[in-house]
């Protein structure tokens, strides 16, 4: 199962974060977890003020109207909630020095999701956070109509059917049991066929290797074994296209409520041109994204003997769309 004991919200107390902050309420109260509120406060050149850190304490002094509306909705009057501001010359370090100096095991923040050149040359704080965090981070965009968590009932999860894969399959098992959901296993074929080849009538890489279908079945039925974790009802979906592209794509055309995906720790500067497929999954959702560390810290235990005899129920039958 997941261990979650301490989860950090970051807040600039915008309408985002406010979106977000009921998703970090409802994981504090599903795991019985302490609720961290960070503001990152970035002064002025002109402020006298030195950067240190100004307030600590009840988190109960850091919440907005909004806020306390989202509490009272939400019955979560007992939760136990530690706030801090923090002053400093950029906000991502403060966040990322936060986490491991309060063994922080889920960040749940606000994302804007800014596009164009300048994005991708600066970046944002909440790609920042899932690039260098040494824990999960769940990051949720703006919508007009936010869903609750407690109303997720479709958790998506792509897999490259590499180790990294049994990680993150393992952590979509345990929340789909935790949120009553089902999960939505998603493989994306990247090798796109050469121009020459549809003079021959098939454009599809699935009419010319018509095993990739079992193979992609085989290794589904593989990873849910040796992930380990709880029974839970999955779909396999498999797709020919490009990852960071077509996996935003079918989270909006099959109503998917959650991503969960895991991010290899790239860096340098070809990280720094072309991005990761997490990062651009993150960039360009509007679905809220799990991104699972394949370095640092884990939420959960290794599977013992009797977990991995443990399948997973449901149809290993490929939908290709």
């Amino acid at each position: 199962m997941l261990t979650i004991k301490k989860i950090l919200f970051p807040t600039d107390y915008s309408r985002c974060a406010d979106q977000a902050f009921g998703v970090a309420v409802q994981f504090a109260l599903r795991f019985k977890a302490e609720l961290h509120l960070l503001h990152a406060h970035v002064p002025h050149e002109s402020d006298p003020q030195p950067l240190s850190q100004i307030r600590q304490g009840k988190g109960e002094e850091l919440l907005s109207e909004s806020m306390k509306d989202v509490i009272a909705q939400t019955q979560a009057s007992g939760l136990s909630i530690v706030g801090s501001v923090v002053r400093d010359i950029a906000v991502g370090p403060v966040i990322l020095d936060y986490v491991k100096e309060n063994d922080i095991d889920l960040v749940v923040m606000g994302t804007h999701g800014r596009r164009g050149l300048g994005h991708l040359f600066l970046g944002s704080v909440a790609e920042e956070v899932v690039r260098f965090s040494t824990c999960p981070v769940l990051t949720i965009k703006e919508k007009k109509e936010p869903r609750a968590a407690t109303s997720w009932k479709k958790i998506l999860v792509p897999v490259d059917f590499s180790k990294y894969s049994e990680q993150t399959v393992r952590y979509a098992k345990e929340l789909a049991t935790t949120f009553g959901a089902e999960l939505q296993i998603l493989h994306i074929v990247e090798e796109l066929l050469h121009p020459a080849f549809y003079t021959t009538g098939r454009s599809s890489i699935f009419e010319f290797m018509p095993e990739i279908e079992a193979s992609s079945i085989k290794e589904t039925n593989r990873i849910l074994k040796e992930a380990g974790g709880p029974d839970v009802k999955f779909e396999l979906h498999l797709q020919e296209g490009r990852a960071s592209r077509d996996i935003v794509r079918f989270a909006e055309r099959h109503d998917s409520d959650l991503i969960v995906i895991a991010t290899h720790g790239l860096t340098g500067i070809e990280h720094l041109l072309l991005g990761s497929v997490t990062e651009k999954v993150v960039r360009f959702s509007s679905v809220p994204v799990l991104t699972v560390k394949a370095f640092g810290k884990s939420l959960i235990g290794s599977p013992d003997l009797k977990e991995l005899e443990e399948i997973g129920s449901g149809s290993a039958r490929a939908s290709r769309n």
